[in-house]
């Protein structure tokens, strides 16, 4: 693990320790955020703490042709029981994500520092943001970094307010990315839920092949 400076650049992934944390640093300024999603880095670390770039091998990946859609989603689905938009409210749906308690997290990871910064990748058109709706209410979304000349999506977060929102949602970005072209929607690291929706480890190696 390394210390960063901000004239510094991040360190080669490799350097990660085996839970995948590459290096501490200050700065979180969209230009270190840009180096970071090209090289295959994120930030994620709690407030008060430095920030933390991770990089863990192996890395949750989604292929778009892979999605899996679970039988008792497919009524929302056939009914449009939500609404969907994309890139209209992005700060509404990254402060919301911010609200959400996760079990095992002290807290939430989206401080104001990250809000900030990611809001400035979203005018420059790298950040993107998924809303759904149920009528006229923001019931469910998410956030990721869309580096479309690589043609990889990076998941960030995402929250629900109504049952299955965020999985309607994430839903519909997948099926939208893989219109566009995506080859990969970049999901960082191991959950159960990411997996039922077909999401599988690939060697960190494989994946950097992508970014090249």
């Amino acid at each position: 693990m390394y210390f960063i400076y901000p004239d510094q650049e991040l360190p080669p992934v490799t350097y990660a320790d085996s839970e995948g944390l590459l290096a501490v640093g200050r700065d979180l300024s969209p230009e270190r955020l840009k180096e970071a999603y090209y090289k295959g880095v994120f930030p994620w670390y709690s407030e008060g703490q430095p920030v933390l770039w991770w990089s863990p091998d192996p890395r949750m990946v989604l292929f778009p042709e892979d999605l899996r859609i679970a039988r008792s989603m497919r009524p929302f689905l056939n009914q449009d029981k939500f609404q969907v938009t994309f890139n209209q409210e992005f700060e509404r749906v990254i402060e919301n994500c911010g609200q959400v308690d996760r079990k095992g997290q002290d807290g939430t990871w989206i401080t104001p520092e990250i809000k900030e910064n990611y809001l400035q990748l979203h005018k420059e058109g790298l950040a993107h943001s998924v809303e759904v709706w149920d009528n006229a209410d923001l019931v469910g979304g998410l956030y990721g970094i869309y580096l479309k000349d690589k043609q990889v999506f990076c998941g960030e977060s995402m929250f629900a307010k109504a049952s299955n929102a965020s999985k309607f949602g994430f839903i519909k970005l997948v099926q939208k990315l893989e219109r566009e072209g995506v080859k990969l929607i970049d999901c960082q690291i191991y959950t159960s839920h990411l997996e039922s929706l077909g999401a599988n480890e690939i060697p960190r190696s494989e994946f950097l092949e992508y970014l090249k």
